[in-house]
């Protein structure tokens, strides 16, 4: 090759290069970690009675795993969570981790959406009503929700009707807390 290269620019990329294969290397040892903790699992779980549904989206996120995720929350859940609108292979996968595969703790949707800080804190003295802010959340599983109901936006589902109905009205933020919480309650009631 010719070209004017500075040698402190040929070891920056050598160095990128090395950390690039470093990293690959140790997401396959992750996968392969993962793919073992599943078969552990399958073992202890009973088979679902249906067969999985095709996916509703041919398209591979670049950041999915290598293995079927899909397959493995199916038999894990005995319910198909990428089939509500808005929720992938990877938000499911997370979706699954942060909030557990048993929901019971909670009695009823309201109450897991308040754990998620996507229900209003309603503030009421002598009965009547002061405030109804939403609290903010530093937590995962929230900000994933509201990253994908700013996904469904775009879309031309019911959900992402309704993000972009509300987004007019009342503005993009408490329309993606809005569509989250409805999302939210598709999670809860599936599981």
């Amino acid at each position: 090759m010719r070209g004017n290269y500075k040698d402190e620019h040929v070891f920056a990329l050598t160095q990128a290069l090395e950390l690039y294969d470093i990293y690959q290397e140790r997401i396959v040892a992750c996968n392969r970690r993962m793919e073992g903790l599943r078969l552990l699992l399958s073992h202890r779980r009973a088979k679902p009675a249906a067969d999985l549904p095709k996916p509703r989206t041919k398209t591979k996120q670049v950041s999915a795993p290598s293995f079927d995720v899909r397959g493995i929350l199916y038999r894990l859940l005995a319910v198909n969570l990428t089939q509500i609108h808005g929720i992938g292979v990877s938000l499911a996968l997370k979706l699954v981790a942060e909030c557990a595969t048993d929901l019971r703790s909670w009695p009823s949707a309201k109450n897991f959406t308040s754990l998620l800080f996507l229900a209003p804190g309603n503030k009421i003295s002598d009965g009547k009503l002061l405030s109804y802010r939403t609290r903010q959340s530093s937590g995962r599983a929230t900000a994933l929700l509201r990253l994908a109901a700013t996904t469904l936006g775009r879309s031309d589902t019911a959900l992402g009707v309704f993000y972009r109905h509300l987004s007019v009205r009342v503005g993009k933020a408490k329309a993606a807390t809005a569509t989250a919480r409805k999302i939210a309650d598709l999670f809860y009631n599936t599981l």
